[in-house]
């Protein structure tokens, strides 16, 4: 790999394709997103793995080492992908599916619903986790709605089927988008047990596994995987980790297929493609959190034109919140201008299609998982800083029900009764605990556990970080921006000045 300097090379890129570009030639997009992937990945130098497909994609676009998913939880995360609005603000508060029932407001403004605005055709295909149909409408869907999630989200070969078919729909004077949800690499022993921890024997070819005919799974030894430095390395989360990769081969031969059917289209050269994650990875300080361990994610932008063959890799600091803005770029959409409750809707993230070289700032809002799992927390990454407010620490910190019953969890519960070793860099109870501030510096601190917020040298710093978020939570109209300690009015007399009234409740 080698590292941009200047963002200036994208706008370069942009102007040849522009240029380049016949009238009869229409841009278009493909978004591929993970469920719950990290960074087990060639592309992000996991010399295990094995990914060639992803890492492909990678050398010929842009390896973004700094970014971040804007909340650690899918429904959530999926709705600030296809909106660019945090979830305070577009209403899907947490998950969508069974009993939790969260949907984004009836006036956002998708961007599927932009899109159909403007002339362009929209299709997913796989996990959608997003709901009302009204505000998340596509042209061309396949969906845990109407089919099975095992067979649009792990069957890669009807996926590829369903892709083809998508295509060969396309008119050419026609632009599209096409999301691609893969549920690869989530985990299933929740829901399905019988294919193991991460479904990672469904397809396979065993008895009573089925047979996915485009899938050619890769095994690895416990021994050989690589242990996160946030996970406890013991065998139960080393066979945990051995089992999630091979779901990843998985996930990664989809991501082949999937581009394979777009060039055999005649779409790649002229395809701006995104490639993601929803969330971070469901194990120990992953998934749920807001520490750069549950929000970090991989993230690879590959242009058209792009004519080289080693991965460019930029440390600007980009956000899931800047997919919408930089597909509306693409198709040279503008943002229409409307409001929610009478309050005006701006987008915070921005178009990675333009320069943002300076760019060292992400935003999180977390408000829950799982409908009983309620802990909001507000976050900002500022150059290698990162600030947590946690507005409920008083309660301890919720744990899913999938993660619950993994392999990983069950090992810190058995240590933890047994009194053994946990190989961990704290134990539950420090993790379940948490201070209302959390301050950390990631250069010299990476496992997050020195808290800095509470040293006095770090005032100023923490000041400024919390004035930072503040001014990111009143954009966005952040209806827990006045939580612990206060109360917002923003009605009555307070319509047009929103105040936060103290609680006295000495928090």
């Amino acid at each position: 790999m080698f590292t941009l300097k200047s963002i200036s090379f994208i706008n370069i890129l942009f102007w040849v394709y522009s240029l380049s570009s016949g009238s009869d030639i229409r841009p278009n997009v493909l978004v591929l997103v993970a469920d719950d992937l990290g960074f087990e990945l060639n592309a992000y130098e996991n010399n295990v793995i094995k990914t060639p497909n992803i890492n492909d994609l990678a050398d010929r676009g842009i390896v973004y080492s700094n970014a971040f998913t804007t909340v650690s939880s899918c429904s959530p995360s999926r709705s600030t992908i296809l909106t660019g609005l945090p979830q305070h603000q577009n209403g899907m508060y947490g998950l969508h599916n069974g009993y939790h029932h969260f949907n984004s407001f009836d006036e956002v403004k998708s961007l599927p619903f932009l899109l159909h605005e403007n002339g362009i055709r929209t299709g997913i295909i796989g996990k959608k986790h997003v709901a009302p149909e009204a505000v998340y409408p596509f042209d061309f869907a396949e969906t845990e709605e109407n089919n099975s999630i095992l067979q649009v989200g792990r069957n890669i070969t009807r996926m590829k089927e369903l892709a083809k078919q998508f295509f060969s729909m396309q008119l050419k004077n026609e632009s599209f988008l096409l999301y691609i949800g893969f549920h690869d690499p989530h985990r299933c022993g929740h829901t399905h047990p019988q294919y193991g921890e991460f479904c990672e024997k469904f397809g396979n070819g065993d008895y009573r596994m089925g047979k996915i005919p485009d899938w050619k799974p890769d095994y690895y030894s416990p021994d050989d995987v690589i242990v996160p430095p946030f996970v406890q390395d013991t065998p139960a989360s080393r066979k945990d980790i051995s089992a999630q990769y091979t779901t990843i081969s998985r996930l990664d031969q989809g991501v082949g297929l999937i581009i394979n059917e777009l060039k055999q289209a005649g779409f790649l050269e002229s395809t701006l493609i995104l490639f993601t994650s929803d969330n971070g990875i469901p194990f120990p300080n992953g998934r749920t959190n807001l520490y750069n361990s549950g929000t970090a994610g991989p993230f690879i932008l590959a242009l058209p034109v792009q004519k080289h063959k080693q991965a460019v890799v930029d440390n600007s600091y980009v956000s899931l919140l800047d997919i919408t803005p930089t597909v509306l770029d693409w198709f040279s959409i503008t943002y229409p201008q409307y409001t929610l409750f009478h309050r005006d809707v701006k987008l915070t993230g921005k178009s990675l299609l333009k320069d943002i070289s300076n760019s060292d700032v992400a935003f999180g809002s977390h408000s829950l998982h799982e409908v009983t799992m309620y802990y909001p927390m507000r976050s900002v990454h500022k150059n290698g800083l990162l600030l947590i407010q946690n507005l409920n620490y008083l309660m301890p910190f919720p744990i899913d029900q999938d993660f619950y019953l993994s392999l990983s969890f069950q090992d810190l519960l058995n240590r933890t009764q047994t009194g053994a070793d946990l190989h961990w860099s704290k134990t539950l109870k420090q993790y379940y605990q948490r201070s209302q501030l959390e301050l950390f510096n990631l250069t010299s601190d990476p496992l997050e556990l020195d808290n800095l917020a509470y040293k006095p040298e770090y005032h100023n710093i923490l000041t400024d970080m919390q004035t930072l978020l503040q001014q990111w939570q009143n954009t966005t109209w952040d209806p827990w921006r006045c939580a612990p300690s206060g109360v917002l009015q923003d009605s009555g007399a307070y319509k047009l000045n929103p105040t936060c009234l103290p609680l006295l409740n000495g928090l």
